[in-house]
């Protein structure tokens, strides 16, 4: 059973039609005593690090997310849910984050080292390239995926960067980190291979 966590700022809509499309069992709540129910959790965002943290501690939603890792159970952290698995974000900030992969979340500089601006947010479809192994890569190739972001992290612990992609700088947009993933990328938006990297993550917990 897939929990996805509710907390007021997240794509809700349509995380929920692809699990649909999967044909997975999922609910939605924002109760941790509800979520502990389930084997797996995703944890969707859209908006600011600093007032999506402040959602999360009100409802003790936080603890829970670190207890449930604690535990050995999955978490799986999309679009800004990614970046809240970091240390910290400068976003409104500085805030701090859930602290379960080491890293910080910085805005896109908007200028690139010949000194010419580029557009951000970083919005639309962009390649991955793999760097590591990760059961969420299981059969699958290096592909496009669909981004909407102006900010993006930023760690020295470069093996848990499991994929990236090119926007001037290197863009973290696989994370894994034992039992916690994240994807900087809407995988609901990005056709044949966001599908698939659900799938795979949906394995796991399945095979828990």
């Amino acid at each position: 059973m897939i929990g996805i966590v509710d907390y007021g700022m997240g794509n809700l809509f349509s995380v929920s039609k692809a699990l649909e499309r999967l044909d997975v069992e999922f609910f939605i709540s924002d109760d941790p005593a509800e979520l502990e129910k389930a084997e797996g959790i995703i944890l969707p965002g859209v908006g600011s690090f600093r007032d999506a943290m402040i959602l999360l501690e009100r409802k003790e939603l936080d603890v829970f997310l670190k207890k449930h890792v604690a535990n050995g159970r999955y978490l799986l952290g999309i679009c800004l849910g990614m970046q809240l698995l970091f240390e910290e974000s400068e976003e409104n900030g500085p805030a701090k984050g859930l602290s379960l992969i080491p890293g910080k979340v910085t805005r896109f500089s908007g200028i690139d080292s010949k000194n010419n601006a580029y557009k951000v947010p970083h919005m639309g479809w962009n390649k991955l390239t793999f760097n590591h192994s990760s059961p969420l890569l299981k059969g699958l190739e290096e592909d496009y995926v669909y981004f909407v972001h102006s900010y993006f992290v930023v760690t020295n612990e470069t093996e848990f960067v499991t994929a990236s992609a090119k926007y001037d700088v290197d863009v973290p947009a696989i994370v894994t980190k034992e039992n916690v993933f994240g994807m900087q990328f809407h995988p609901e938006k990005s056709s044949a291979i966001g599908m698939s990297l659900l799938k795979n993550y949906l394995s796991l917990v399945k095979g828990r």
